[in-house]
């Protein structure tokens, strides 16, 4: 048995691409074989196709969209590395800048002029989004000169547009109604615009903001600290007992160092990124211009390892990330067979 694959690397990145045809449409089935194709559960991933890193063992199933509003459907799964689990509970707006590309290679939407309008949705959260990808003769075309943090070298530069993400898991925009809320006498944005996340000044929790992720990792009373403000802002967000979620995410901001508008540090929860994911991106970017309308337009975060660049407008309730894509392979992948143990 084998299965058409295209692995993909999508902003930051890299994942396997399926349509959904080629898939079993059963749930358990269908994470079963994609834990054998990966090579899950084992911390190299020896025997799949996954990179041995979260970052590079996720998987985007794709068909062509029954709606009206929406070219394709696309559904983000997270393959764990060491565990036998596949999970659907987040989206991935970095695999979904490549969600665009493949559409166009698979033929699922045709391609004409200079430019793609690739309608995406999103089936984690049914949010929509629109991946605009760059073609010539009605194929993606890869290489151009944007750089993005966290991927060597340049390529052609998408922009992948998010409509209607606000509220995706609280339901609100602002859970709490408010754009500051007092969390035990910490002043903090509550919001969800793609991703739950809660902003905080890094000042008020006694950090400068610009430590490293290792730093701040091992500031185990600064960690109790935020878990503390994350279990208080998942019940007045809506989400209940948060103990054993991954949001909302924390998000501690302090001013720009290196020419961009603010700068980041992410906890996704309990240990720190050192980028800032796409969809929190967004959401962090939207609470900035809230907070400050001088930053609408194209906002530059900084993080650990570089910067995102996100493109706010309030007015017209659009939000969007710079980023881009590229084929890796394409070909046919053999499952390893036999049952997936733990």
């Amino acid at each position: 048995m084998s299965v058409p694959v295209m692995i993909m690397r999508g902003g930051t990145s890299k994942g396997a691409y399926f349509l959904a045809s080629d898939l079993p449409s059963a749930t358990g089935e269908r994470d079963d074989l994609l834990l054998r194709i990966m090579g899950s559960p084992d911390p190299r991933q020896i025997d799949g196709i996954g990179g041995a890193h979260p970052l590079t063992s996720k998987v985007a199933v794709i068909n062509r969209s029954a709606t009206p509003d929406a070219d394709v459907d696309y559904l983000f799964l997270q393959v764990q590395v060491d565990h036998p689990r596949v999970s659907a509970e987040q989206p991935c707006g970095n695999i979904l800048a490549g969600v665009g590309p493949f559409a166009v290679e698979r033929g699922l939407v045709s391609a004409s002029g200079d430019t793609a309008r690739v309608r995406v949705r999103m089936l984690n959260t049914g949010a929509l989004a629109t991946v605009h990808v760059p073609v010539r003769d009605g194929r993606p075309v890869y290489a151009g000169g944007t750089a993005i943090s966290g991927v060597p070298g340049t390529a052609a530069r998408l922009l992948v547009e998010f409509r209607d993400t606000a509220g995706s898991v609280t339901g609100s925009l602002l859970p709490t109604g408010t754009l500051v809320d007092d969390l035990g006498g910490v002043p903090a944005t509550l919001i969800d615009n793609g991703m739950p996340v809660v902003v905080v000044s890094a000042k008020d929790l006694g950090v400068t903001g610009y430590e490293t992720p290792a730093q701040l990792e091992a500031d185990s009373t600064l960690r109790r600290r935020v878990e503390e403000l994350r279990l208080t802002a998942g019940a007045v967000m809506g989400l209940g007992d948060v103990t054993a979620s991954t949001v909302p995410k924390m998000c501690l901001i302090s001013p720009p160092t290196r020419g961009g508008s603010l700068s980041t540090r992410m906890f996704i929860p309990h240990r720190v990124h050192t980028q800032i994911g796409v969809l929190a991106a967004v959401t962090v970017g939207t609470a900035a211009a809230m907070t400050d309308p001088a930053l609408g337009g194209e906002i530059r975060i900084e993080h650990p390892t570089g910067f995102t660049d996100v493109v706010i407008d309030l007015d017209a309730g659009t939000s969007a990330v710079v980023s881009t894509a590229r084929l890796l392979l394409e070909g046919r992948v053999h499952p390893r067979e036999g049952a997936v143990h733990g």
